[in-house]
């Protein structure tokens, strides 16, 4: 009778990779309940580990948390700076980096969920809202170079730097639940109001400018072909005000003449 193979070791793993498993367990629990939703037995049990394991690689989990939070914080804003310093048109910053912030939340749902969340004691300055103060920073010396370019007062950067950012976050905040549109789309309707304002919307908003440009010509032909109509309109309205005044004008010598 021959005796049954060995089961294979589980390889140990390394400091690194432990912290790394925590890590990304934290990240789903945390998403899911929050902070004060989650404990350490739940973490320590999804890991396969005990609890001093979670605490002496972190603390507890407000120190879990904390790194969680820290890691989503870093990871959107060198996405959203490097998205507004790739672009040399300042459309084309705007259209990258609402893109680069819905990318981030269909490909990090979790991440963005925790970062959305109110801020707690244990994450220090991660927070949402610390994240738009730096991002609208970025904005910001965007915007002044602009402002100056146009003759345009620049202290008022500040503020639209806060309401384009403004406009932007609570829009990923929606689209994270609904997902529908797709991202381009949403960016493109974000861009096409953040650019155009309420009384110069585009129709068919696109990031594509070879698609905007076509679209502008479209409107523009139609613009000449309402302007021809109307001008014919009003030709034939002039004809027949003139026809009615020289009717008017023999009616009146016809009366004006005995003879008649």
């Amino acid at each position: 009778m021959t005796e049954p193979a060995p089961r294979p070791r589980r390889k140990r793993m390394t400091g690194k990779e432990r912290r790394e498993q925590l890590l990304e367990i934290g990240r789903s629990l945390f998403a899911a309940r929050g902070l004060d939703g989650t404990s350490v037995e739940e973490i320590a049990s999804a890991a396969g580990v005990s609890k001093p394991v979670v605490y002496e690689h972190f603390g507890g989990k407000e120190g879990l948390y904390a790194v969680v939070v820290d890691r989503e914080f870093e990871t959107l804003l060198r996405l959203v700076t490097e998205s507004l310093n790739s672009a040399i048109h300042y459309r084309g910053k705007l259209e990258k980096a609402a893109l680069a912030l819905l990318e981030y939340i269909e490909e990090n749902p979790d991440g963005f969920r925790i970062l959305v969340r109110d801020s707690h004691g244990g994450t220090g300055t991660g927070s949402y809202a610390s994240l738009l103060s730096e991002i609208a920073g970025e904005v910001e010396y965007v915007l002044a170079q602009e402002f100056d370019r146009r003759d345009y007062d620049d202290r008022f950067a500040p503020m639209y730097a806060q309401m384009l950012v403004g406009m932007v976050a609570m829009t990923g905040q929606w689209w994270l639940d609904v997902r529908k549109p797709r991202r381009e789309d949403v960016a493109a309707h974000v861009v096409n109001l953040a650019w155009n304002g309420l009384s110069g919307l585009e129709p068919r908003p696109s990031l594509d400018p070879r698609r905007r440009r076509k679209e502008m010509e479209r409107r523009e032909k139609r613009a000449e072909r309402a302007a021809a109509k109307a001008e014919r309109a009003e030709g034939k309205a002039a004809a027949r005000a003139e026809k009615a005044q020289r009717r008017g004008r023999r009616e009146v010598d016809g009366l004006a003449d005995p003879s008649a």
